[in-house]
């Protein structure tokens, strides 16, 4: 404990300043001195001593040492791949074991992680081994950054096959990796369909591609049976050739397309006869048949990688072709097109736009003529300059035309459009401008309703940018071209405006959660959250029936399903008290990814360790692994010295016994009669 010089000077001269003025009070040219002033005079003088020391307000320097012991982290697979290989038990026992050793923890501050799709930094002691899906890159990672300045190890508890995320086999890892391998470690002979490519759309009396990718692990040769069926009719068959040296061989086939609406298929390999894995023999995939295809037209004054953003994310959908053309150019008739997006408009767009009064989106941009756009009486002019401006986009989550969620439009690069201030009216806007982090009211995404007029508006370009952040984000463009067509949908549509809406699937996978989303609006087309919305799901081979209502969840009805069998399902969805009403079907596979593997990848699994200066372990090696772990001298306890300053008074003592002091100085003053 130290207290610093200056602090030290500070209180010696608040004592000789108390005792000087408390003289002066009681001493100084005072002939005959009662002895009561000793007493005052000690009062007085203590008294301002305590008030200078509250201002001086003196702290000492403690010096602390403190151990800290290296953090150790238990990685626990939490998917169902630990039950598959029933090695739950096994599991459970190390994490005791982990737990109980008190060797182990004396040297380690010992942390448990569950982890599956996303990882739990709280804690291991909810492991249900329920996660349908397994992403040890993320796991690794998240513990990374929350050590990344500590010496911390990590223990690996799984079976090394991971279903989503990018490969952690080349991870760049921090700190040193431990894996323990549970699962099967014998190979037995495996057959399986790896991948199978496929439309989601085809066209009534229309062939469709299937391509499957059937991979084989095994020494023999072999001849499986690669069969596709069509609601338990036989519909393709062929006989393959596998072996040690041709262990892939991909199938190509076309399937005619009969009947429109929504078919449903499952193609298999003929199982081997000492496989012990015959889950991933088989997978399921479903069609929607259209009748005809929709024609879409994006017409543009300049070229722009907008363009092409725009034609791969509609296109994503097969039930759209897309043409590209110059407006100097085009020749075609605008009725053709079921819908036209307008890029980047100018005077020369007149003739067409005059004609195309609905169905269409414009795009705005540095190259607009907004002169132009303001005489077309939109609902939507813009008062500008000629000078560009950035915005970025905020999303609106009171918007209720259609349902669409937040992608993540406000982290989306900014789009580019001249500067000035839009005035907008009956309007619903998607997304609002947000200008140098400030969201305005004014649109950058809206559509617009007038009667049988429909018809949208987006002010920016580089919507390109969108596309490939999205993709950088989720590692697909999926997400962002299903949003494009979620607009183009509603856009190109001359159906009346929906009161329900609802979002819902084709085909899901067993064990994965369901959810459908509801969009309900009153007879003012105004979002109701009064509403009483109840799906009713119809098992169509068991007949049996559930009834589960919506829950509301900000501005849409959501119900989240859990624990279907497979099967085909009909749905009906109903709102309580009104003739609205929502019929379909969606079917549940069979098929579980993280039962797709018949032994665990102890290769990457030995990868990630000898690359991280680790090392792999099995579980009847735990024993030895401790041994290890309490032995290695990389891992030692660091004493650190850490000097704290700290009050030395309290302050609401001193100032009670200040009060005290004057107080009594006071009373005997009073009674002495010196006031």
């Amino acid at each position: 404990m130290r207290v610093p010089t200056l602090t030290l000077l500070y209180i010696i001269l608040a004592i000789l300043f108390s005792v000087v003025i408390a003289y002066f009070q009681y001493f100084f040219k005072v002939k005959n001195t009662p002895k009561n002033h000793i007493l005052l005079f000690s009062l007085r003088a203590i008294s301002i001593f305590l008030l200078l020391l509250l201002f001086i307000n003196p702290k000492v320097k403690l010096q602390k040492t403190e151990n800290i012991k290296p953090k150790l982290s238990v990685l626990v697979d939490n998917s169902l791949s630990t039950t598959f290989f029933k090695e739950k038990d096994r599991v459970l026992e190390l994490v005791r074991r982990f737990k109980g050793s008190n060797k182990l923890n004396d040297k380690f501050d010992v942390n448990f992680f569950e982890f599956g799709k996303d990882i739990d930094l709280t804690s291991a002691d909810s492991l249900q081994f329920n996660d349908s899906h397994t992403n040890i890159n993320k796991a690794i990672k998240s513990v990374n950054s929350l050590f990344k300045d500590e010496i911390a190890p990590m223990i690996l508890i799984s079976d090394g096959n991971q279903t989503i995320g990018e490969d952690y086999e080349y991870i760049n890892s921090k700190q040193p990796i431990y894996p323990i391998v549970i699962g099967g470690t014998v190979k037995y002979d495996d057959i399986k369909i790896s991948q199978l490519n496929v439309n989601k759309y085809s066209y009534l009396n229309n062939k469709f591609p299937v391509e499957a990718f059937v991979y084989y692990d095994g020494d023999k040769e072999i001849s499986p049976t690669f069969t596709i069926y069509k609601s338990g009719k036989k519909v393709f068959t062929k006989k393959i050739e596998l072996s040690k040296e041709k262990k892939s061989v991909t199938i190509l086939t076309n399937l005619l397309s009969d009947k429109e609406g929504i078919d449903y298929y499952s193609a298999s390999i003929s199982q081997l006869p000492n496989e012990k894995n015959t889950r991933n023999n088989t997978k399921s995939f479903s069609v929607e048949v259209i009748d005809e295809q929709s024609k879409v037209l994006i017409l543009s004054s300049i070229l722009h990688p907008d363009l092409g953003a725009f034609k791969n994310a509609i296109e994503s959908n097969k039930q759209r072709k897309v043409t590209i053309a110059q407006i100097n150019s085009f020749k075609g008739d605008l009725e053709e097109y079921q819908f036209v997006i307008f890029y980047q408009p100018t005077f020369y767009f007149k003739s067409f736009l005059e004609k195309r009064t609905a169905n269409f989106l414009i795009v705005t941009g540095t190259k607009t003529d907004w002169n132009f756009i303001n005489s077309l009486n939109l609902g939507i002019r813009k008062s500008y300059i000629n000078q560009s401006e950035n915005y970025n986009a905020s999303y609106n989550p009171n918007y209720l035309t259609f349902i669409q969620e937040n992608i993540g439009f406000n982290s989306f690069p900014p789009l580019k459009d001249k500067f000035g201030a839009v005035d907008a009216e009956g309007n619903q806007t998607l997304l609002f401008q947000k200008l140098q982090n400030i969201t305005t009211n004014e649109p950058l995404l809206a559509t617009i309703e007038k009667g049988e007029r429909k018809y949208g508006m987006l002010l920016g370009e580089g919507i390109w940018k969108w596309r490939a952040s999205s993709y950088i984000k989720e590692s697909s463009f999926e997400v962002f071209d299903e949003f494009v067509n979620n607009l183009v949908q509603f856009l190109s549509s001359n159906e009346q405006r929906k009161r329900l809406d609802v979002k819902i699937e084709n085909l899901y996978l067993a064990n994965e959660p369901i959810t459908i989303s509801a969009l309900y609006l009153d007879s003012n087309f105004k979002f109701d959250n009064r509403a009483s919305i109840q799906i009713s799901l119809i098992n169509n081979e068991t007949k049996e029936e559930k009834v589960i209502p919506f829950s509301l969840i900000n501005n849409s009805y959501q119900v989240k399903i859990e624990g279907l069998s497979p099967g085909e399902y009909n749905y009906h969805i109903t709102v309580e008290g009104q003739p609205i009403q929502k019929k379909g079907k969606f079917k549940v596979a069979d098929f579980q990814i993280e039962e797709q593997f018949s032994y665990a990848n102890t290769k990457k699994l030995a990868s990630i360790a000898n690359s991280s200066e680790g090392k792999m372990y099995y579980p009847n090696q735990q024993d030895e692994f401790i041994q290890d772990l309490i032995k290695n001298d990389a891992y030692v306890t660091i004493q650190k010295s850490i000097e704290k300053e700290e009050d030395l008074i309290h302050w609401k003592w001193i100032l009670f016994l200040v009060i005290s002091l004057l107080t009594i100085e006071w009373f005997l003053r009073k009674y002495l009669g010196k006031i």
